[in-house]
């Protein structure tokens, strides 16, 4: 399985790097700056790594509400985010522009990152409105860049929204498998830090061969080796936050203590 070798365990760990609002951003104060927002990201990088978390995964979380078409200030000022970073960065990263699959592979594309996470595929609703992906679109940009060996992690099932014509989750599985090659599949809850049904990571296991699986929200230090018995992985952002609030800064005695169950629950395989 490519997550072996490229993270350097079974059943990594992905930490999610949530980015304080950015410049353009409702959320990003007056008192805020560039340099505040780098500061934040750089301290919880080290905290994350630190308690052994496996990959990196980076995200404009805080840039609520997330934008149908990105900014460029978004794009420009997450770039600038990430090369800033990339000389403490010691363990796989990614990158992701929220809701945006397009500019998410320019910036993979711009600061070398491993991989990437996104509702690649599907139509469907939410507060934002009516979102009609183009895969194909994005998957000719990955091939126009040369882009072979970026990994793609999609959402089978997008986080607080919902298709606009229900299936189950087996047949949406498959599909994607055959028409998008998808690298790997992460299944959601119902938002972000919302626990993940297990039993759904399950169905979708059971029709997605060879293809990775991720739980991808809602995984706690008290449920994640449940969670990991039923999937190939996790991505984590909630749960390593101060009291486990998602507004939060990183914790890194919660990292610490997560991973450690981690570490027991692979020496156990």
């Amino acid at each position: 399985m490519w997550m072996d070798e490229l993270f350097g365990v079974k059943k990594p760990i992905i930490a999610l790097l949530h980015l304080r609002a950015l410049p353009g951003d409702p959320l990003f104060g007056k008192e805020d700056s560039m340099e505040s927002v780098l500061a934040t990201a750089r301290e919880e990088l080290q905290l994350l790594q630190d308690g052994g978390v496996d990959g990196i995964l980076i995200a404009n979380e805080f840039s609520l509400p997330y934008e149908k078409k990105v900014s460029p200030v978004t794009i420009a000022a997450m770039g600038y985010i990430v090369g800033a970073l990339k000389q403490d960065i010691r363990v796989p990263f990614g990158v992701n522009i929220v809701s945006n699959p397009l500019a998410t592979i320019d910036l993979a594309a711009a600061t070398g990152a491993n991989f990437v996470r996104s509702t690649f595929t599907g139509a469907y609703m939410g507060e934002s409105g009516l979102v009609d992906t183009n895969i194909a679109e994005v998957l000719r940009r990955k091939k126009a860049l040369g882009l072979d060996d970026l990994k793609l992690l999609f959402k089978v099932n997008p986080e607080s929204d919902a298709y606009l014509a229900e299936r189950p989750i087996e047949k949406i599985t498959k599909s994607m498998i055959f028409h998008c090659f998808p690298d790997a599949l992460c299944v959601s809850g119902a938002s972000a830090g919302t626990e993940t049904d297990s039993s759904l990571i399950d169905r979708v296991k059971s029709v997605a061969g060879t293809t990775p699986v991720l739980c991808n929200t809602g995984c706690t230090a008290e449920n994640i080796q449940d969670k990991l018995s039923f999937s190939d992985g996790a991505c984590v952002g909630t749960a390593f936050k101060t009291d486990g609030k998602f507004s939060n800064t990183v914790d890194g005695a919660r990292v610490k203590d997560f991973m450690q169950r981690v570490f027991e629950y692979r020496a156990s395989l």
